[in-house]
Formats: structure tokens, sequence, C-alpha cells
């Protein structure tokens, strides 16, 4: 459904002058050369060779849509965080769904991880949740991702992803055993947005009033009902309609049918952390409903599409430092790098002014800070002083930290993360495939023998199958047994 804007006057420049003539360039006489003067020409052409900005590293192909969270329960004895400071308390939202390895125009139906990132525009500023379709991830140290991510795009040679690079860093890697069980099982490759989960992945800290400081994950489960495709189902719509995903969001919300997920949390009182059974800030690891049931907490609902998506989409930010008080980090190594790289990123790809675009801005309050100029800066603080503390009525520190201070102790240096009592790179991975019916265990061997099949290098097969012996007897056998079939 394309906006009805209503014809407002002529078309002009960018500078506001009209437009004489859109349809032919000024030329020196009939046929003759063009003429530097004809601005308008110049001006078009310089606009349009600048009408993109680079691309996402990861996350580059996405889709998103605005709409409402609304708290169901109280919890305020876990946080103070305003938003969720009462029943039917109603917080606009924007939430970017995305791939993870594809280019700006790659297929949506692939396997591959799906980006969740939920934009909270609450009263006490921007809270940006940004998580996975995956309650884990293949690696537990931000120090690895830029290698992980150099595995999953194109080879420096080929021009390709390659199997090779794929599973040479996953079988070195054993900490991807879980994710990798996940990826290629049977929600590896969800059939829409609409109709997967998503989660905060990470542990996050929750604090109250008193400053007693809890560790929450956040769920989201989706009301729409979990719906997955096959590899070849995949493959053939990944042909047939390169933007199914997108597609079928806006069209479920343009049509009325606004998708929606249920919201809970796991919780964890501080004090349980030390003793927990797996280091609760490892992202390659889970907390077992059992040990920590999902409480819900309020209802997530899409209800309005964004009318431009370069504006909107491409050019929304989340980055994972965008606290509220009552709501803070973790130890997790993974999102200590993530605070960092996101808002970095996005301070290169869209600019140092990337906040104030109208996706990216506070919606429910306003921005005060002492950041000035920059590209695209626009003036918005007048002649105010640009420093703190000022004796000119300027915004001045809250002396309250959004989050508690968590005891350190030790010595500094390039330290593993601490392991609990239950922690390998296996189990986990190993429970996971137990809770699997035959035929879900079979179709998962399918599809990771498919893919080892193509790796070049004997060593490196044998490398990747010991790791899923590791997690199982039973997945390693029958996946070294389905792999040497392929392979002859």
């Amino acid at each position: 459904m394309t906006a009805q804007i209503e014809n407002t006057g002529p078309l002009t420049t960018e500078a506001g002058a009209p437009v004489a003539d859109n349809q032919n360039s000024e030329t020196a006489g009939s046929g003759g050369p063009v003429l530097v003067q004809d601005q308008l020409l110049l001006e078009k052409l310089a606009h349009f060779n600048r009408e993109r900005i680079p691309e996402r590293v990861v996350h580059a192909r996405g889709a998103g849509a605005y709409g409402t969270f609304t708290v169901t329960a109280d919890v305020t004895k876990y946080t103070r965080a305003k938003f969720l400071s009462e029943i039917g308390k109603e917080t606009e939202v924007f939430l970017r769904f995305s791939t993870v390895a594809g280019n700006l125009g790659a297929a949506d139906a692939v396997r591959d991880p799906r980006g969740f990132a939920v934009k909270f525009y609450t009263e006490e500023g921007n809270y940006d949740l940004v998580g996975n379709n995956t309650p884990v991830f293949f690696i537990k140290d931000a120090i690895k991702f830029p290698d992980f991510i150099h595995t999953q795009k194109r080879d420096p040679y080929t021009g390709s992803q390659e199997a090779d690079n794929v599973w040479d860093f996953w079988s070195l890697s054993p900490e991807s055993t879980h994710q990798v069980t996940w990826l290629f099982g049977d929600r590896g490759i969800p059939a829409s947005y609409r109709h997967m989960d998503g989660f905060g992945s990470h542990t996050f800290q929750w604090n109250n009033e008193a400053g007693e400081v809890f560790w929450v994950k956040y769920h989201f489960k989706t009301d729409q009902g979990i719906k997955c495709l096959t590899q070849d189902e995949a493959d053939v719509l990944a042909g047939k309609d390169p933007d199914s995903h997108q597609r079928d969001l806006r069209e479920s919300i343009e049509r009325g049918d606004y998708p929606s997920w249920t919201v809970g949390v796991q919780i964890m009182p501080a004090a349980e952390a030390a003793n927990y059974r797996f280091n609760p800030f490892d992202l390659t690891k889970v907390w077992p409903h059992a040990d920590y049931p999902v409480i819900e907490i309020g209802k997530l609902e899409l209800n309005r599409n964004p009318q431009n998506i370069f504006a909107e989409v491409e050019q929304s930010i989340f980055s994972p430092h965008h606290f509220v008080p009552g709501i803070g980090p973790s130890p997790d190594k993974m999102l200590q790098g993530r605070l960092f790289a996101y808002g970095d990123a996005h301070r290169y790809r869209v600019g140092i002014n990337a906040d104030q675009l109208p996706v990216n801005r506070p919606h429910a309050t306003e921005a005060r800070s002492h950041g000035r100029d920059g590209f695209m800066y626009d003036g918005r603080h007048g002649g105010a002083k640009n420093y703190e503390p000022n004796s000119f009525g300027g915004p001045n520190e809250t002396g309250r930290a959004l989050w508690q201070p968590v005891p350190v102790a030790g010595t500094t240096g390039d330290i593993p993360a601490p392991s609990h009592a239950e922690d390998n790179d296996f189990v986990q991975a190993g429970n996971l495939y137990r809770l699997m019916t035959e035929e879900e265990k079979g179709r998962l061997i399918d599809n990771l023998a498919g893919f080892i099949a193509k790796v070049s290098r004997d060593d490196i097969v044998k490398r990747a199958i010991e790791n899923f012996r590791q997690a199982d007897e039973d997945y390693g056998r029958r996946l070294e047994a389905a792999v040497k079939a392929l392979r002859g």
C-alpha cells in the first residue's frame, strides 16, 4: 500500500527553488553538450551517487515495524524501570528483524540465525534489547567475533561462503556445538519473522528501588505459533521470492493481522549466580526452565509499517548500551564487547548524529546532552552551553547510576570466563539433541551432513564430527555415517 501524499506545490531543488524542467538537461543548443550550469542535473546525479550508506557488516538484510509493548504483570520488586512500573502500561516500540550473514540484497529464506532487535521508546530514554531468535550463540567472547563473522562471509579468494572456512572455525571452537545444533535443527529456517520466537540471549541486570540486583534473560514467545521451512522448501522459496519474510511482515500488518509475542523473563537472584551449575553469563549456555521458569511480563504487538524503508529500517540503530534506570549489563564477555561495537558501527555507518534521526531519537522524552556538531547536526541545542557543570541552566547529572555495581576481584589478564560445576562445551548441545524426536534427529543429521560433506579436507570433517560425538555418542555416530555416505 503506497502512502497517499497531497500535492502541496511545485517540484523544487534541495534548496527549495522551483524546477522548470525535470525531463530535459540543459545543453548548448539543440543536440549540443550538457552545460555545467545545469545545477539541477548535477544536484540529482550527486545525490543519487550518495543515496546508499555502508551496509551493516552483520544483520544487513532486515525488515522492521512499529508497535506497542504492554505490561501484564507486576515486576516492580525486580526492577525500577518506569516502562515496567504498572500493569497495563504501554510503550511504543520499533522491532527490526534480520538475517546475520547475508548482504543487503540476500534472500530471506536461508539457514541463519535471525536478529530480533527491539527499541522501547520509554519516558526515561530509549531502551534497546538486541537479541536473536535463538537463546544462545556460537561463541562466548567478543574477541572471537570478527574471526567468526569472517568465516560466514565471502572468502577473500573465491568471493563465496566456503564450507571449509565455516567448519574449520566451528570445529576449532567447540563452544559453538550448542548453537550449531540449534541452527541445523528444525527451527534453523523460520517460515516468516512472525512465526519465530525471540530472545535477549544475553544475561542482563535488573535492579529495584531498594538496590537489590537480579540477573534476567528475556524471552519473546510468538503468538502465531512456530512455523519453519525444510531445507528443500527454503531453497525453492529463496529463489522464487527473495523478499519472502519482509513481504509477509508488511502484508500481515497492512491487512490488520498484527503479529504479537508474549514476553517473559527468567529471573535469578544475584546471590545465586556464583554457585549456579552453569556460568550464568556464558552466551553459549541456557538456564534450564526447570531451574528458572519463564515468568510472563508483557505483550508485544506490531501494528504499523514504516513508510520509508531506508529512513526507518536501514538507518535504524540498536545499541546494547542503551539502557534505562533499573536495567544494565552483566559480566557476559560477548555483551561487554557489544556495548562498544554496536554504537561504534552506527557512528561509522550512519553518522555521529544517528541517534537523532526520527526512528532512533527518543519518542517519549527528549535527549539533553552536551554533544555537538558533526555531520547532519541540526542545531537543536541553539546557543545553550555545551559543558557540564554549568551555571546557565544546563542539564545536570542525577547522581544515581542506571544499574548497580558488580563486585570484582583478582588480577588483570587475558583470562577465560570462569567454569561452573557442570560447564563444558558439549553438555547442553547433547541435552538438546536428546530432547528431539527421532524424526527431528534425522532432519538435523541430514542438514548437518549436507553441509559438512562440502568440506574439502578430511581432518576438518573428522574434527567437526568429533565435537558432536562429544555432545552425544549417537549424535556423532549417525552424523559420521551420513557424511560418509555423501562423500562416497
